[in-house]
């Protein structure tokens, strides 16, 4: 009997504990939701580390015009190349070989695959938003989609085009002819208007409104108390404001986040590579969360594909190697972790509602279907 007794007070009082704990973690979600249930101009301030120009969120809008800019005949023209495997020497690989519609306009590899089934050394990144990058590639070698073009058409482990001979391989279709005529007023096929066509293309390629779009614009019931909670913490305990802000969710700046693995299997200098500056070892631009779920995976070598996982490390501080002042002085190229990496002191709970939030920013769903290609 007083076994039983004891039993049934233990499980009383666990009952309390946790329906404590509820109720106070109830009453964090109501404070922190009341907050943002508001116009975004009377939001909460985020925490961001001293010196970051961070902007606000901002709302993306349905791209009303995509039906009708998908018939400009620049776009089709563009678009038409896009899918082409012809651009390739193989005549087996598009740009959409790793550019893929139904995949996020990535292709859910680690690393893309190319020319011989040889692979890269870095992930695909999605085209979605492509319009508003200011650099490309994940070293922000390109300033610009037409230059960032030549590096996918001539790489052996790509497309292996030699791109000074591509126009005539593809005057010799004569179907496109029309199509460059659309497009630009006269037969004449040249580089200058392949790559013009097709950077044209991908400028169309926009994400469409996610729940946190509708959510800023003041349907608030598409987000849930833990979302809301989620985006909350993103903007201040977690420091995910620091890097991915404004309307797109990145700062188009450069960090290390500890992922070189300097001097061990997957070592990348990232940035390095295109400055030749010690600073930049192990820099690597911020990618968009526009779309995080269907872009998968993640990360410039896309060791990633769980997201409570990449949260966690971001957790952890992501301090896997740091170079002592001797280390440094001995080997220049020893890469320094960017001091925005810190231990976040994240509890199991605000770690989900950051995933949860972060699984609020996808909002495409249209699949480009493929056009019609040039045959003969």
């Amino acid at each position: 009997m007083r076994k039983n007794i004891g039993a049934i007070l233990g499980g009383l009082l666990l009952f309390v504990v946790y329906a404590n704990f509820m109720l106070k973690e109830n009453e964090t979600y109501a404070v922190i939701v009341a907050q943002y249930k508001k116009p975004i101009e009377q939001w909460p301030s985020p925490v961001v580390d001293k010196g970051v120009a961070w902007r606000e969120f901002e709302a993306l809008d349905m791209d009303t015009l995509y039906y009708e800019t998908q018939e400009m005949p620049e776009v089709v023209l563009g678009k038409t190349l896009f899918f082409d495997p012809k651009l390739s020497k193989s005549n087996q690989i598009s740009c959409s070989s790793c550019h893929d519609p139904e995949m996020g306009w990535t292709d859910h590899r680690q690393v893309s695959l190319g020319n011989d089934h040889l692979l890269g050394k870095r992930n695909t990144p999605s085209l979605y938003n492509i319009a508003a990058r200011t650099s490309y590639f994940w070293d922000g070698r390109a300033e610009t989609l037409e230059q960032q073009m030549v590096g996918p058409l001539s790489a052996h482990h790509e497309m292996d085009t030699d791109i000074k001979s591509l126009p005539a391989k593809i005057r010799a279709i004569k179907e496109y002819k029309p199509l460059f005529k659309a497009a630009f007023g006269e037969e004449k096929i040249t580089y200058d208007r392949i790559i013009s066509a097709i950077a044209t293309f991908q400028k169309t390629i926009k994400s469409q409104p996610s729940r946190l779009d509708k959510f800023i614009q003041g349907e608030y019931q598409y987000l849930t108390d833990q979302e809301i909670y989620g985006m909350h913490l993103f903007r201040t305990k977690a420091g995910c404001m620091n890097c991915h802000h404004g309307k797109y969710l990145t700062d188009e700046s450069f960090h290390n986040i500890g992922l070189t693995y300097y001097k061990r299997e997957y070592e990348d200098l990232g940035r390095y590579w295109y400055t030749k500056r010690a600073e930049d070892v192990g820099k690597f631009k911020t990618p968009s969360l526009r779309d995080l779920a269907v872009t998968r995976p993640w990360m410039h070598n896309g060791l990633m594909d769980d997201l409570e996982g990449i949260v966690n490390l971001y957790n952890s501080g992501m301090n896997m190697i740091n170079p002592t002042e001797e280390e440094k002085r001995l080997d220049p190229l020893f890469p320094t972790t960017d001091t925005l990496m810190k231990s976040l002191e994240l509890n199991e709970q605000e770690i989900k509602a950051i995933v949860a939030f972060l699984e609020s920013l996808s909002g495409s769903y249209y699949k480009m279907p493929r056009p019609d290609l040039p045959r003969k």
